[in-house]
């Protein structure tokens, strides 16, 4: 709602994308497609059809955000004991903390037994009034950079065979 997660997702996945068109340039590996989709739009098809996954989440409340809970509800099941072993990371955007949010995930990831290829990547933006934490956020640099590095990591790995 104010962006930030928003900012994170995209960093990640623009990175992907270039770590991905470099390993098809250098004929190395198995290509990588990057698919950047808002909870709301995701469901267990787009689960199962993906090798690796990269959650990103608001922290609301000390919890993941209501959206990303739906998507994992509406997903569960339908791609529970189908998508074993496949690696997966956080990204999630917090006032102060973030730490619940990260381990709600990996709840979900352990049911679906993902392997956690990464600690989960938390930028907090320090917004403790509610005139700070509704407005637009800017997500600095340094933890655009953080993302995208994760993103180019997932890629790589998933290019290479190493996941």
């Amino acid at each position: 709602m104010t962006g930030g997660t928003r900012q994170m997702a995209e960093a990640a996945a623009e990175a992907a994308r270039c770590e991905a068109a470099g390993a098809a340039d250098d004929s190395a590996g198995v290509p990588v497609e990057v698919r950047l989709l808002h909870a709301s739009a995701a469901g267990p098809a787009d689960v199962l059809a993906a090798h690796g996954y990269l959650f990103a989440t608001p922290e609301n409340l000390a919890a993941i955000a209501g959206l990303m809970k739906d998507f994992f509800d509406r997903s569960y099941y339908g791609a529970l004991d189908r998508i074993n072993g496949r690696p997966y990371a956080s990204l999630i955007c917090a006032g102060s903390d973030g730490r619940n949010a990260a381990r709600q995930i990996e709840r979900v990831a352990t049911g679906w037994r993902l392997v956690a290829v990464a600690e989960p990547l938390i930028v907090c933006t320090h917004a403790q009034t509610p005139e700070q934490i509704l407005q637009t956020q800017q997500i600095a640099a340094a933890d655009l950079q953080r993302c995208a590095e994760l993103g180019a990591a997932m890629a790589a790995g998933l290019a290479l065979g190493v996941y």
